[in-house]
């Protein structure tokens, strides 16, 4: 039977649920903060991402994970755009992420038109949403109103999840935050844009276990193609898709690879292979009708809870004039 889904009617219900979900969880945030000092504020970020997305598509997959790498350190404050010595910006999670420039590039548009009224962290919940967006995923009501952050150290940076984490440690690291398990296999869905660099998965396809063999929770199918991309003495920075084959799309066929064995990191594949997170996987493996839109539905409640850890509003923080740097 062909499931029939109006999607106007699917939109407007999919944003009325963001902007509750955003009310629920937004801890001193709400919609709409900027409607009055600085209405265009949105608009200008989304145009800065699409401008630079325009160009460069590697933005949208850096932009979230950006945001997400903010999140788990000091909170939703922009502290890891902060330029410097030691500071989260240089910690080895961050060094290979992007779209800096893209943040930078909003915050003087809205220093012009909105001199010390937007945040350097709301630009980027909202470079975040608008990226994926951009690559071809839902759209979300983001709570706004955090204030920036003024410590910055890349110690910090060692609870971020790691892709070598057993689903344990990756639960326990995201229920620190206040995230629950539904929550990190929605998040880690984000991995359905982007690219990882050999290095960090390298070691699943050569003498892995103790005879010699490469992880055998990869499909033997796709090992060679791993293989080819990734040699033992090959490039350790070359850069392979987390969806290959799908890294610019944003869909549920991340999920799908899981289920394969076709999980590119070792901590995404354990999703499937364990059993505490494998329901979830399999609830987002919809690929049309309404099984289809759940994880679109679900990473936008996800990305809402998520955006809200640990936020400075009021008095607590500040307004950066310039995001690589505190006042």
């Amino acid at each position: 039977m062909e499931i029939y889904v109006n999607h106007r009617v699917f939109i407007t219900f999919f944003i009325l649920l963001a902007s509750l979900v955003a009310l629920s969880y937004g801890q001193g945030t709400r919609v709409g903060f900027y409607s009055r000092t600085c209405s265009r504020a949105e608009s200008i970020v989304q145009s800065t991402v699409r401008t630079h997305f325009s160009s460069n598509r590697a933005i949208a997959p850096g932009l979230l994970r950006m945001h997400f790498h903010d999140c788990f350190v000091q909170g939703c404050d922009g502290s890891i755009l902060i330029d410097g010595e030691g500071t989260e910006k240089t910690a080895g999670p961050n060094l290979l992420l992007r779209g800096y420039d893209v943040i930078d590039d909003a915050k003087r548009q809205l220093e012009t038109a909105c001199p010390g009224v937007v945040s350097c962290a709301d630009i980027l919940a909202l470079a975040a949403r608008d990226s994926v967006v951009l690559a071809g995923g839902p759209g979300w009501a983001v709570p706004t109103g955090r204030r920036d952050g003024r410590v910055s150290l890349a110690s910090d940076a060692s609870n971020l999840p790691g892709f070598t984490d057993s689903v344990d440690v990756q639960i326990q690291k995201f229920e620190d935050k206040g995230l629950n398990t539904q929550d990190l296999v929605t998040l880690v869905g984000g991995h359905t844009i982007g690219t990882t660099a050999c290095q960090f998965f390298r070691y699943r396809l050569y003498n892995f276990t103790s005879t010699g063999g490469a992880d055998p929770s990869i499909d033997p199918a796709f090992l060679p193609t791993l293989q080819s991309l990734c040699p033992a003495d090959g490039d350790g920075s070359r850069r392979v898709g987390l969806d290959n084959g799908s890294e610019n799309r944003f869909d549920n066929g991340f999920f799908a690879k899981l289920r394969d064995g076709r999980g590119v990191l070792e901590s995404d594949q354990k999703l499937w292979t364990d059993g505490s997170t494998r329901d979830f996987v399999r609830r987002y493996l919809g690929v049309r009708g309404l099984l289809g839109l759940t994880f679109s539905v679900e990473f936008g409640r996800s990305m809402v809870k998520m955006s809200n850890i640990e936020v400075k509003t009021g008095s607590n923080g500040e307004i950066r004039r310039v995001c690589s740097a505190v006042n």
